[in-house]
């Protein structure tokens, strides 16, 4: 099984979650979503398993300088339309483990069971 890390390369979460995880010993193929882009597919399965509020950054630069127009009335498919324009929107990381299952953000605690490392 390969476990796929998503995000954009400079970003300092994914620099603690790739530091993590290397120093886990855990190997994972890496994913620029700003340099490569996202399908929709992928957007969708993350939006049906955490919901569009956990995967859209609203907190990140990219959304706040959005026009208010375009931030009022979201939904689940608003959002996936401005996460695939602009892929900076998705939250970082995303941690593809397979078998479709996901983890949106960095948070040892979490990965830890998640990978059941100790």
């Amino acid at each position: 099984m390969t476990i796929i890390i998503y995000g954009i390369k400079n970003c300092d979460t994914m620099k603690k979650a790739r530091t993590w995880l290397d120093g886990h010993g855990i190997a994972v193929a890496f994913h620029d979503y700003k340099a490569s882009g996202i399908d929709r597919a992928s957007l969708e399965r993350w939006v049906k398993e955490h919901g569009w509020e956990t995967v859209l950054n609203r907190a990140g630069t990219t959304f706040r300088a959005l026009p208010d127009a375009e931030k009022q009335g979201l939904d689940a498919g608003k959002a996936i339309a401005l996460m695939l324009a602009q892929p900076s929107m998705i939250k970082r990381p995303v941690l593809d483990l397979g078998k479709g299952k996901t983890i949106v953000g960095f948070k040892p605690e979490v990965y830890e069971v998640a990978l059941r490392v100790t």
